[in-house]
C-alpha cells in the first residue's frame, strides 16, 4: 500500500488510568459510575491519541487543556507540545466547561511525526495501573438512557469477568469482535475506532493514517464511524427500520489488535488494551441479502430501510449489511425480515456518491404506503439534530447539515409522489464517458448555492460599505484565489467557487446559457416574460420561476464537467463500471469527487441555501417524474421480457 500524508503507524498496548487526584473506589461494574457527577463538579473523560491510545481520567473544576495534556504526557509518554485537544468540531483552547461526563476526546498533532522507535507506551508504574477501578466495559455519552444497551453491556462485562473470550470477525476490512455472554452466545459486535480501515491498529493491513484524517471515504474521518453507527440507531425512532441497538463504549480486553511498527506489525505478546469502540447488539439471522433472492423481501422492510438510508445519506448500503432472518422456521423460503447493520459510512461531511443496494429491487418502485408517508411527514430534521447534539455532542456539524438536507429532500420528494427508487436515483451519480457526473440532488444544491452567491453579490449599495465589496471584473486568471471569507457573519460568499468542480464556479456561464435557451423557447411558445422587481431579481410566473433540471445539467456539462479529469483523476470508471455508478465502499474504488460542500456556509447562508434548495425541488421532481414515465413507455414498446 502506498504511503499517505501521515506516517503514524506506531502503537503499543495501553491501559486505563485512574487520575491520582480522583477518589478511590468509584464503583466497579459497567455503568455503575456512569452518569453520577458529584457535587464537586468531577467528570470522567476518555482521551484518545491519534494513534489509538486511550486514557481515562477524572476532571475537576480546576482542570484545563494544559493539565489534561500534562497527564497524557506523564501516563502515555507522548509529546503534547504541538498538539490540540478536540471534541468533535470544537478545538479546546483552555476551558473544559463544554465537556460532558463520559465523553471521548481526541488528541491530534500538527506537523509532528513519530518514528517507529518511539511507540505509544502503556501508563507507567504499577501504582497508576492498580488504581483503575472501572469495569471492563463503560458506556460513553448518554447511552445508559437506553435499556437495551445497558443490558447488552452488563452481559458483556459479566462474561469477561467469567473468562468468556470474544471471537474476532474474519470478514470486512476493519477489526471487529463478537463479544459473548456467560453462556457463550454472541450478544454484540464490537468495532474499535483505531482498528477501522486505514487506522493505526487495523489488524488486516489497511493502515497508514492517524485518527481524524480522511478514511475509506474522504468525507468520513478515520475513527469516526462508531459515532455514525450510534447516530443511525438513535435516528431510527421507534425502531422503524429495525436498526439493532448500538452504543459507544470504552472496552478493555487482550483480544484487541495493537500494531507495533510502521508496517502494521503485530506484537507477539497480548496485553490488556483499552479501546473506544461501537458496540452493536448481535442479531441472530440465517444469511444476508447477497445469499437470498430479493423477491421474498417484504415491501415494507425495503421501504423502511430505504427511508433510513435516504435520511442518513448511506454511502455503503450493500447486500452484505442487510441481514435476513426467516420467520417461518427451517425449510422452504417464506416470510423473512431484514435487519440493517453497518452504518459507519453514513452522514458524510459532504455529498458524494451513495450506494443503495435496493435501488433496482422491484419493491423500491412500489409507492409508499399511507403509514410510510405519515412517518416521513412527521420527520423533523431540526429536532433530530438537537437530539444528536445532546446524545453525541462530538458529532460534526457538517454531518448534521447533511442529515437536514437529505431529510428535507426525502419529505419533499415523498409529498410530490416520488417512489423510493426515484428518490435514490436522484441522489446517485452516474458514470458517462468514463467520468463521474453530479447527481440530480447535487445539481439542485449547486444551483441553490449559486443563487445564494448571486444574492450576496447584489447587495444594495445602501447596505454595503465602501470597502466591503470588491468587483473582480478584471480577474480572468483561472487560478485566482477564491477562498470564501468566513471569518465573521458579514463576509459572505465573495465569488466563492468552493461549491463547484475543480475549485471553480461550475455555473459561471449558466445564467447566459439559460437565458439563451429561455429566449429561444419563449419565441416559439409565446410564454410570459418574467417581470423584474426593484431589487434586481426576476420573478417568474408559476412553475417557471426556476430553471429545469435538464437546463442546469446541460449547462454544467457544457461549461465545466469536461475539466473534471484534470483535478479529479480518481473519478474515472474502473472495474467495468460504466453507466450506473452504483458501487460498494468495500470495493475500494477511487475516492469520489466533491461537487458540493455544506460545512463552509455561515448560519445565515445555510438558512438561505435551504430556502433556495426547497424552491428548486419541485421542478426537479417534475422532471424526474417525466423521465420515469418515458422509461416506462419505452419498456411497453419492447417485444419480449427476460427474467
Amino acid at each position: 500500500m502506498s504511503k499517505v500524508d501521515s506516517p503514524v503507524q506506531t502503537q503499543a498496548p495501553v491501559g486505563l488510568f485512574k487520575n491520582p487526584l480522583s477518589r478511590s473506589g468509584s464503583g466497579s461494574g459497567s455503568g455503575e459510575f456512569y452518569g453520577k457527577v458529584s457535587t464537586t463538579g468531577r467528570r470522567r473523560v476518555f482521551v484518545q491519541t491519534d494513534t489509538g491510545c486511550v486514557l481515562g481520567m477524572e476532571l475537576d473544576r480546576s482542570d484545563n487543556v494544559h493539565t489534561v495534556k500534562r497527564r497524557l504526557q506523564i501516563a502515555l509518554n507522548v509529546p503534547t507540545d504541538e498538539s490540540s485537544l478536540t471534541y468533535g468540531d470544537m478545538v479546546l483552547k483552555n476551558d473544559l466547561d463544554a465537556i460532558r461526563h463520559d465523553s471521548p476526546l481526541l488528541l491530534t498533532r500538527g506537523n509532528m511525526h513519530r518514528s517507529s522507535s518511539t511507540p505509544c507506551l502503556s501508563p507507567r508504574g504499577g501504582d497508576l495501573q492498580q488504581k483503575d477501578k472501572s469495569g471492563p466495559v463503560e458506556l460513553l455519552g448518554r447511552s445508559d438512557l437506553h435499556e437495551v444497551t445497558k443490558k447488552m453491556v452488563k452481559e458483556i462485562g459479566k462474561a469477561i469477568k467469567n473468562g468468556v473470550d470474544p471471537v474476532p470477525v474474519t470478514g470486512g476490512l476493519g477489526g471487529a469482535y463478537y463479544f459473548r455472554n456467560s453462556r457463550g452466545e454472541s450478544v454484540a459486535i464490537v468495532k474499535p475506532t483505531d482498528e477501522e480501515p486505514f487506522a493505526p491498529n487495523n489488524p488486516k493491513g489497511f493502515v497508514g493514517r492517524a485518527l481524524g484524517q480522511p478514511g475509506l471515504k474522504r468525507s468520513v474521518r478515520v475513527g469516526e464511524t462508531g459515532i455514525r453507527e450510534v447516530a443511525a440507531y438513535l435516528l431510527d425512532a421507534q425502531n422503524f427500520a429495525s436498526v439493532p441497538a448500538t452504543a459507544l463504549v470504552k472496552i478493555t480486553h487482550s483480544i484487541f489488535n495493537v500494531n507495533d511498527g510502521v508496517n502494521g506489525n503485530k506484537p507477539h505478546k497480548k496485553k490488556l488494551v483499552s479501546k473506544i469502540a461501537s458496540c452493536q447488539q448481535y442479531i441472530p439471522h440465517d444469511f444476508d441479502a447477497s445469499d437470498h433472492g430479493t423477491s421474498s423481501f417484504p415491501v415494507s422492510s425495503v421501504h423502511r430501510i430505504g427511508i433510513l438510508d435516504i435520511r442518513i445519506f448511506n454511502t455503503d448500503r450493500h447486500a452484505g449489511n442487510l441481514l435476513v432472518r426467516k420467520l417461518d422456521g427451517v425449510g422452504r423460503f417464506g416470510q423473512v425480515e431484514l435487519i440493517p447493520i453497518d452504518h459507519g459510512l453514513c452522514l458524510p461531511e459532504t455529498l458524494e456518491d451513495p450506494y443503495f443496494e435496493w435501488i433496482h429491487w422491484p419493491q423500491s418502485s412500489i409507492p409508499f404506503s399511507e403509514d410510510e408517508l405519515a412517518y416521513i411527514e412527521g420527520l423533523n430534521p431540526e429536532k433530530d439534530c438537537e437530539m444528536l447534539r445532546a446524545e453525541l455532542p462530538m458529532i460534526r456539524e457538517a454531518c448534521l447539515r447533511i442529515l437536514v438536507l437529505c431529510t428535507i429532500f426525502l419529505k419533499e420528494a415523498a409529498a410530490f409522489g416520488l417512489c423510493l427508487a426515484e428518490i435514490g436515483e436522484m441522489m446517485s451519480r452516474e458514470f458517462r464517458s468514463g467520468e463521474e457526473e453530479p447527481s440530480e440532488l447535487e445539481l439542485v444544491c449547486i444551483e441553490a448555492r449559486r443563487l445564494v452567491e448571486e444574492r450576496e453579490l447584489f447587495v444594495p449599495e445602501s447596505e454595503a460599505g465602501e470597502d466591503d465589496f470588491l468587483f473582480d471584473i478584471d480577474c480572468e486568471d483561472p487560478e485566482w484565489d477564491c477562498t470564501p471569507k468566513m471569518g465573521n457573519g458579514e463576509d459572505f460568499f465573495i465569488r466563492s467557487p468552493v461549491f463547484g468542480v475543480n475549485g471553480r464556479n461550475p455555473l459561471s456561464k449558466l445564467e447566459e446559457s439559460l437565458e439563451e435557451e429561455e429566449e429561444s423557447e419563449d419565441g416559439d411558445s409565446g410564454e410570459v416574460e418574467p417581470e423584474a422587481e426593484g431589487n434586481g431579481f426576476a420573478v417568474f410566473p408559476g412553475p417557471q420561476k426556476f430553471p429545469s433540471m435538464s437546463m442546469i445539467s446541460m449547462s454544467l456539462k457544457n461549461t465545466c464537467l469536461a475539466e473534471k479529469s484534470q483535478k479529479f483523476p480518481g473519478v474515472k470508471a474502473e472495474n467495468g463500471y460504466s453507466s450506473s455508478g452504483h458501487r460498494s465502499a468495500n470495493e475500494q474504488l477511487p475516492a469520489s469527487a466533491s461537487f458540493v460542500k455544506v460545512a463552509d456556509m455561515s448560519e445565515e447562508e445555510w438558512t438561505l441555501f435551504l430556502e433556495k434548495f426547497q424552491e428548486l425541488l419541485r421542478p426537479a421532481f417534475a422532471e424526474r417524474k417525466a423521465v420515469t414515465l418515458g422509461q416506462r413507455q419505452r419498456l411497453r414498446l419492447g417485444t419480449s421480457c427476460q427474467f
